[in-house]
């Protein structure tokens, strides 16, 4: 599936219209409403006091509960805008934001009001656009889970690349954190509340599964690779400034004999590996394992410290204290955009392997 994102984080509203959508998806609102809940802002103390129901109105594309085929249009209403708190500091270019690139790109002309349409806020289209797609994988049996891997230098228990737990995976949603041990969600909380206490941020890392997608699909082109589509999808999510697959960056460490994955036949007949460094993916082509990869995530940009700036207008420096509402850290509302951008990645390759 292919997506426009549309709107300003202060704007009326925003959206998303969604192309190539298989027709007769019944589209489960419950279900589409608990992924748009798991994003959603002002539910924790660990995230952003602004409040959005980030309730979703289906434009078109959808008749009698279902899918047409035709473009798929949503809007969600933004309701909690406090634009008076970006008016003192309208010219002066927040470091780590957009700010400046898209005064540059649009002549001065894009809405500054929280970021406009370079805004987070904008990840709220893309997660309903991504229940969309994890819709149409339901009865292919593809599941998708992401845990924050790394927090503010903190690590959660290591995932098992070729048997994952499946449980303890699926059980991910239901918590604010989205950790595999619990101990560990407490002292990364504890590092977000440290971080907003000194009016600072903190990144990490998040990784993502997907289990069930069959073998041979993508190839070895740029254009076509497994890696180039999941990455042309995961980097079009703000903040994310790192992308590995598998062992990733771990593999220039090991030696061929580690880095490699064994072949075996298990006792289903089922061609597998013994370990799964390469992340599922052979030559840009799924290989039958779970497909692996791990996003960096910045630190929240807008922070309460003062930072050294420039004026927009005159070039002259300044000195800037964001104010606003923030987030201390995105990991737990990124999770789900995460989980988001790869559904939309694996159903573009089941379509493209349904044409080819």
């Amino acid at each position: 599936m292919n997506y426009h994102l549309f709107g300003e984080s202060h704007g009326p509203a925003i959206g998303v219209v969604l192309e190539d959508v298989p027709a007769g998806i019944e589209l489960d609102m419950a279900f589409v409403a608990a992924q748009m809940a798991r994003r959603a802002p002002g539910g924790s103390l660990l995230a952003t006091a602004r409040r959005e129901a980030d309730a979703v109105e289906i434009v078109s594309g959808v008749f009698e509960g279902r899918t047409c085929g035709t473009p798929l249009c949503a809007i969600i209403r933004n309701t909690d805008m406090r634009s008076r708190d970006y008016e003192a500091t309208r010219w002066l270019a927040r470091p780590g934001h957009a700010d400046w690139t898209g005064h540059l790109r649009y002549a001065g002309c894009n809405d500054p009001r929280g970021g406009g349409h370079f805004s987070g806020r904008l990840t709220a289209p893309l997660v309903f656009a991504g229940a969309v797609a994890r819709l149409a994988l339901r009865g292919h049996g593809i599941e998708i889970a992401a845990h924050i891997r790394e927090l503010a230098g903190l690590t959660d228990s290591p995932v098992d690349y070729a048997n994952p737990d499946l449980a303890a995976l699926r059980a991910l949603p239901q918590k604010d954190l989205a950790v595999l041990d619990d101990a560990a969600g407490e002292a990364m909380r504890e590092r977000i509340v440290q971080a907003r206490a000194c009016g600072d941020s903190v990144g990490g890392v998040i990784e993502c599964l997907v289990c069930g997608m069959p073998a041979g699909l993508g190839g070895p082109d740029f254009d076509d690779s497994v890696e180039s589509l999941w990455a042309r999808y995961l980097l079009a999510i703000p903040a994310v400034k790192g992308l590995e697959f598998g062992a990733g960056f771990r593999l220039a460490a090991m030696r061929g004999s580690e880095a490699n994955d064994p072949f075996y036949r298990d006792s289903e007949g089922r061609i597998r590996t013994r370990t799964n460094n390469n992340g599922g993916i052979n030559g840009g082509i799924t290989n039958g394992m779970p497909l692996v990869c791990a996003v960096a995530i910045k630190p929240t940009p807008s922070i309460a410290l003062e930072q050294e700036t420039v004026d927009m207008r005159t070039g002259e420096s300044a000195r800037l204290r964001v104010g606003g509402r923030h987030d201390p850290c995105i990991l737990p509302r990124a999770v789900p955009v995460v989980e988001a951008a790869t559904a939309l990645t694996m159903q573009s390759l089941l379509a493209c392997g349904a044409r080819s």
